[in-house]
């Protein structure tokens, strides 16, 4: 079936569903109600040959959204306008257009919840399927097509799944299928006074990928020539994952393991290898009186499953592998953020949090929140006939022990205190230790060793007016050295907010990275105007990052909720 015809059909389907909806005996909400967001971020870019921005010939860039949805009864409806001409920098130009690529109907209605067009979904923890909307990177890999979700009996939920997955304005050739079954066996029995919940899940995906004929390698024959070989890569690849959660009054525990067949494709240093890829987690949890831990771990292999084998970066992924790593909210903090190397990894990360309880000698008047987080990366020990190149194409690449831990790709420890000292002022301190290693995560760099210094302070003149102050320090020997960060921010209920920041290198270029706010907001609307200039660096969340080039120019942001 081709794309404009899967169009035509998913065009149908409101209609068609609007009809069942008509069916449902008289329940439900007889209102239509109508909401919306605009959301809207423009820069008016300059030139500064001291940082390396350039306006790329456009006088402005804007990634603008407007959604819009509908309900009736048990019928709901969506459509998202996007503008994009040009994008923001760090977007990529095939994103460059305005139109609608997310539009969907969807029915709900008793036991069972039909949606045809675009919709996002994950299976577990996302290991074999995983589609998601993150603005600040750029991605969208929606599936458009139909989802089936049913609860035919208590504490069984099944999802089926079909559909092609979107790349910025067009949808990649191959289709995604998949089913996810759920048994919430707690539900089966009745509770006692501890109560426990276990939930058993497995799920399936299948990808289906026309072998084009266009992958080829160089190779040297007998006969001594060197011939252009075909590979012969397979049309479906297959991806499971099974998975048991159980949690006790103040303990939880996840184990999840998957795993895909053959899939060559276009990855760093193993393109178009015939492995199998597979990635098994652990997870603990306890959370009572004022304590709360974390420890968690997690080793993957060849696992990067995209829905075009031939694109590289995040556009195509079908499937998301979560960092082990804290995502920092702070400037320098946030400098070097580890992505997910989806080839293999060695992951483990453990959280300490304690609330110091008023009236104690750590706590004073008011208590005193302590948490500390230990993240460590590594990547796997491949055994001698690794090969980074080209050759590696059409073998399996490579062969690694399980329990065998290679280079370290990252480290951060970190300890957060936050103190309030009287109604009024607020303290928190932070420092981390990091070992980033930028060869493995942007290509070339070695390894950078830095200690990081944070204090963040709130004072409230009154109910009007508060004071937020930062000031950072990052000491490193490596890269380009010592950064210095300062912010103010100062609040004015209920309309403004003022900002005034500075990120300043002193160990290499002696250069200011200066920026400026003025926020307004008005029940539902909120308008932002700033001028300054951005470092270029990489933007991450949850593991997937986007290089963003350095920029500077006015900026205007507006968002409205309807």
């Amino acid at each position: 079936m081709t794309i404009s015809k899967t169009r035509r059909l998913f065009a149908a389907m409101p209609a068609l569903l609007m009809a069942i909806s008509a069916w449902c005996a008289g329940e439900g909400d007889d209102k239509l109600r109508v909401n919306g967001t605009i959301q809207s971020d423009i820069l008016f870019p300059q030139n500064d040959k001291s940082i390396g921005a350039s306006t790329d010939g456009d006088w402005a860039k804007t990634n603008t959204y407007a959604d819009l949805s509908a309900t009736y009864r048990h019928l709901e409806a969506g459509v998202r306008v996007e503008y994009m001409l040009p994008p923001l920098p760090g977007f990529e130009r095939q994103m460059k257009g305005w139109g609608t690529r997310h539009y969907y109907a969807r029915l709900q209605y008793d036991k069972f919840d039909l949606t045809a067009g675009s919709y996002y979904e994950q299976f577990g923890s996302g290991f074999i399927l995983r589609t998601y909307e993150e603005r600040s990177l750029g991605v969208d890999n929606s599936l458009m097509g139909g989802r089936l979700i049913l609860h035919p009996v208590k504490g069984v939920a099944l999802k089926l799944v079909t559909g092609k997955q979107r790349r910025y304005w067009h949808f990649n050739d191959s289709w995604i299928n998949g089913a996810d079954l759920e048994l919430n066996v707690d539900r089966w029995w009745r509770q006692a006074s501890r109560p426990v919940y276990l939930t058993l899940g497995g799920s399936w995906v299948n990808k289906y990928e026309k072998d084009k004929g266009d992958i080829s390698k160089l190779s040297t024959m007998d006969d001594g020539m060197v011939h252009k070989m075909r590979l012969n890569v397979p049309e479906c690849v297959n991806a499971f994952d099974v998975r048991a959660n159980l949690s006790v009054q103040d303990f939880n525990v996840l184990a999840e393991y998957a795993w895909k067949t053959d899939d060559p494709a276009f990855d760093k240093n193993y393109p178009y290898i015939y492995r199998k890829g597979t990635v098994a987690m652990l997870s603990t949890s306890y959370s009572h009186s004022g304590m709360s831990v974390l420890l968690q771990a997690k080793r993957s292999d060849n696992m990067s499953f995209r829905s075009d084998r031939n694109v590289s970066g995040t556009s195509s992924f079908i499937n998301h592998l979560p960092a082990f790593t804290l995502d920092h909210t702070y400037a320098l903090p946030a400098l070097y953020p580890y992505a997910t190397q989806p080839n293999g990894e060695w992951a483990f990360q453990a959280e300490l949090g304690y609330k110091f309880k008023r009236g104690t000698a750590l706590g004073g008047q008011y208590g005193t929140d302590l948490k500390f987080n230990f993240s460590h990366v590594r990547g796997l020990e491949r055994n001698a006939h690794e090969r980074v190149d080209n050759t590696t194409m059409g073998t399996d690449g490579y062969g690694a022990a399980f329990w065998k831990m290679g280079e370290r790709y990252y480290q951060d420890i970190n300890v957060q205190l936050s103190k309030r000292f009287s109604k009024a002022f607020t303290l928190n301190f932070m420092y981390m230790n990091q070992h980033y290693n930028k060869t493995i995560v942007e290509g070339e760099g070695g390894m950078i060793h830095s200690n990081i210094l944070v204090a963040d302070g709130k004072y409230r003149f009154n109910r009007r007016f508060t004071l937020r102050g930062e000031l950072q320090y990052l000491h490193t020997k490596q890269d380009d050295g010592d950064w210095l960060y300062g912010l103010l921010e100062l609040s004015m209920l209920p309309h403004f907010m003022f900002t005034i920041a500075d990120m300043y290198n002193s160990g290499q270029t002696d250069v200011h990275y200066y920026q400026g706010y003025v926020t307004y907001s008005q029940g539902a609307h909120r308008l932002q105007v700033g001028y300054g200039r951005t470092r270029a660096g990489y933007n991450c969340a949850g593991g997937v990052c986007r290089y963003v080039p350095a920029s500077k120019g006015a900026t205007i942001s507006y968002n409205f909720n309807f």
